[in-house]
């Protein structure tokens, strides 16, 4: 029987491994998207801050496991088989949950997950113990906690969004987005209140409780000295900011990588516990059965180790372990930089890619806000309204390549965000980092006038999602960890190795969805240059390749579908149609991002260019749009006539639509040859070509519907076919169409 414990022990171990890493790639935007996103440094320098802040804080942590131990569940009620169902059901259910979240590039929270999956876990327990027995569920189990994680949910929204906006507010009135024009007076004093405020937040939440303190011997004095401490640091802090500017050393650069380092080190030493704690107490519930009752029954001997504090031997050692294996993640998770871009994209200044499309939700909000702001400045004087015009004139910021957001905001992320943590602690608020960091970041940025009427229903929408996600990962934790356990409890050791078996196959899937994601996934860098870009001659070069770009790899998708469908018609294979319908569904979403991105494009060029270019813009657009839309009215019958093994398409038809398929496709083919190059020397004689191709068509759909007269043809498959060539005849037409309106365009 200890060689089964062992062997689970062994693989929660191997697990929190796992957990350690999806876990530091889903809490990296905590700490890394402020100086991401202003480009405080090198990414590689910002990540070795991280690194330095998370290696340091897992190392001082305190080790205080307690949430693990005894903050769910009453461990004097369980057994040691108990405790090991409900820590793997726990372990499995945080790396699931969290490596999907990081491979879809949204931010969550790994204390909700670990705390509603202990709660599944420990419930399951308990449900079969309450069966037949006088326990009742508040004697096994803690309620009190989740019912903290829930408020903390809301609290840490709300409060987190409101004091963003307030606070950037009030910092851009004082530096407005010309910062550095207004640094002469201000800078000492803002330096030293970010500087002290992030130190106390160091010396609060990051090493609060930790051994380092301790050895120093000034915990006791750091606990009872916080006005002091306080003071101090602002009138030292201030001194010293006033130095360094004088020496022409950016301060905000200096706040930004400090921040970034006491948050690092913050998550690493609290958050440790969302990672080990449950292997770590694994440990000790069996080496406190080993000790008292060797091979024993572990369904009888009651787990009351776990209710005090922990005695684990070498608890360091397992502590810097998890802070090497945290550092080496963060530098080679290619997810944990796909969690930060999101929260990057969603509070960016400019107009950038919007990764999120628009609800009914965010559309309801944004003319609610827009109705109610409009009824608000009838009763502001018009003196005010024009003086705070000036303090948030948007065309004074210069944001350089690459830069999401000034350094100004990236200060005030991370200020705030390590200030609500102090006082939500202090308090005894149990406010989440993800959320304090994600929502001050959204507060700052609305604040900042990012969220303009161009973008605020993508930006609300991607809000909302995030937030929908955080009580998805209650809700899904709570019920996954619940079956687990209840599995594991039921089905013993069968039921574990088919766990690991199916942990083992969810992450290979996972991962191999990513990469082929990451393949698939292209940053419109061009974009980003035309949407920085101030002179409209630059301007109109770089939107006359973005269109040429976007309407060349149109038709190289629309040639490679159109012979999915039509292959897919003749030769029956319904996987082959199906993969062509999901296909279209992302081009549509991607065309519509495309379009969007080219008419802000056009809005920036030369007021008479552009009037100029606009007819032909917009029939280029639209002509692809048509050609999007002919490929899945082609489609959806051929779909269901195949997927419903109706009758296949008679020879003498496939052989008679071969050929016009190769001319179709010659002629797509050197419609993206002229499109790509330029070079639109022989368009009339590809039009003439094209005109031939519709003419050909038209002669075989008279022909069809001959064939539909007479009685022994099949009226399923006649009026499949018609339909396939009325459809091919009009993707013929918007080609030739789009072809003249690229030609008129480039010109």
């Amino acid at each position: 029987m200890d060689l089964i414990y062992l062997g689970i022990l062994i693989f929660l171990f191997i697990l929190a491994t796992f957990d350690l890493s999806v876990g530091v790639a889903n809490d990296a935007v905590n700490f890394l998207s402020p100086a991401v996103g202003a480009k405080a440094a090198r990414f590689r320098t910002i990540l070795i801050v991280a690194a330095i802040g998370i290696f340091v804080g897992a190392s001082t942590s305190s080790g205080m496991m307690d949430i693990a131990r005894h903050g769910i569940f009453t461990p004097a009620y369980y057994s040691l088989d108990d405790v090991m169902c409900i820590f793997l059901s726990v372990a499995a259910t945080d790396i699931i949950l969290l490596d999907i979240f990081n491979t879809l590039g949204m931010p969550t929270s790994t204390t909700v997950s670990m705390v509603f999956g202990l709660l599944g876990g420990s419930s399951a327990i308990a449900m079969s113990k309450i069966i037949g027995s006088s326990y009742t569920y508040d004697q096994l189990i803690n309620t009190d906690k989740a019912l903290q994680v829930i408020i903390a949910i809301f609290l840490s929204v709300a409060i987190a969004f409101v004091f963003g906006l307030l606070v950037m507010w009030i910092t851009r009135i004082v530096f407005t987005f010309n910062y550095k024009k207004h640094l002469r007076w201000s800078i000492a004093l803002f330096g030293g209140i970010s500087v002290t405020a992030i130190f106390y937040f160091l010396l609060v939440s990051g090493l609060k409780g930790s051994d380092l303190l301790k050895m120093l011997g000034v915990a006791e004095w750091v606990a009872s000295h916080h006005m002091t401490i306080l003071l101090v640091g602002l009138v030292v802090f201030t001194v010293l900011t006033e130095i360094l500017h004088l020496l022409h050393i950016n301060i905000f650069k200096v706040i930004v990588l400090f921040g970034t380092f006491s948050l690092a080190m913050a998550f690493a030493g609290n958050d440790l516990v969302n990672f080990i704690g449950t292997p770590l107490a694994g440990l000790e519930s069996y080496l406190d059965f080993s000790a008292h009752h060797g091979t024993s029954n572990a369904e009888g001997y009651h787990m009351t180790v776990l209710a005090g504090a922990s005695t684990l031997p070498m608890k360091h050692l397992f502590l810097i372990a998890a802070g090497a294996i945290m550092t080496i993640a963060i530098f080679r998770s290619k997810k944990a930089h796909k969690v930060v871009e999101t929260t990057v994209n969603l509070s960016r200044q400019d107009d950038g890619e919007e990764v999120f499309s628009s609800s009914r939700i965010a559309r309801k909000i944004v003319r609610s806000v827009l109705n109610g702001t409009q009824a608000f400045n009838r009763f502001v004087p018009r003196g005010v309204k024009a003086w705070l015009g000036t303090r948030f004139n948007t065309d004074e910021a210069e944001l350089d390549e690459g830069v999401a957001f000034d350094l100004v905001r990236a200060s005030v992320n991370l200020v705030l965000a390590g200030l609500l943590i102090v006082v939500g602690t202090s308090l005894q608020l149990p406010l989440s980092t993800t959320y304090v960091a994600f929502m001050v970041a959204m507060g700052t940025s609305l604040a900042d006038k990012a969220w303009g009427r161009e973008t605020a229903v993508y930006r609300i929408t991607g809000v909302i999602t995030v937030i929908g996600g955080w009580f998805i990962t209650a809700g899904a934790a709570f019920i996954m960890s619940f079956t687990i356990a209840m599995l594991n409890h039921v089905g013993g050791i069968f039921s574990m190795i088919l766990l690991i078996g199916v942990l083992v196959l969810v992450l290979v899937n996972n991962n191999r969805k990513f990469k082929k994601k990451q393949e698939t996934d292209t940053v419109d860098t061009l974009f980003r240059q035309l949407v920085r870009c101030h002179d409209k001659r630059e301007t109109w070069q770089l939107l006359k390749q973005h269109v040429t770009q976007t309407q060349a790899e149109l038709i190289n998708f629309t040639r490679q579908n159109l012979s999915g469908i039509t292959s897919g018609l003749m030769n029956e294979d319904v996987r082959s149609l199906r993969n062509v319908g999901h296909a279209i569904d992302e081009m549509k979403n991607k065309w519509k991002r495309y379009r969007r991105k080219e008419i802000l494009g056009m809005r920036k060029i030369d007021y008479m260019q552009a009037v100029e270019k606009n007819t032909w813009f917009h029939l280029g657009c639209n002509n692809s749009t048509q050609i999007i839309y002919s490929l899945k009215r082609m489609l959806e019958p051929v779909m269901e006539h195949v997927d419903n093994n109706f009758n296949p398409l008679p020879p003498e038809s496939c052989e008679e639509l071969r050929p016009v398929l190769n001319d179709v496709d010659k002629l797509l083919s050197r419609s993206q040859d002229m499109i790509v190059s330029g070079n639109f020397a022989d368009s009339d004689e590809l039009l003439v070509e094209g005109n031939a191709i519709k003419a050909h068509i038209s002669q075989i759909r008279h022909k069809q519907q001959d064939r539909i007269q007479r009685e022994d043809s099949n009226i399923k498959v006649a009026l499949l076919y018609l339909n396939t060539l009325q459809e091919l005849q009009e993707l013929v037409s918007m080609t030739r169409h789009l072809l003249r309106a690229s030609k008129r365009f480039q010109a």
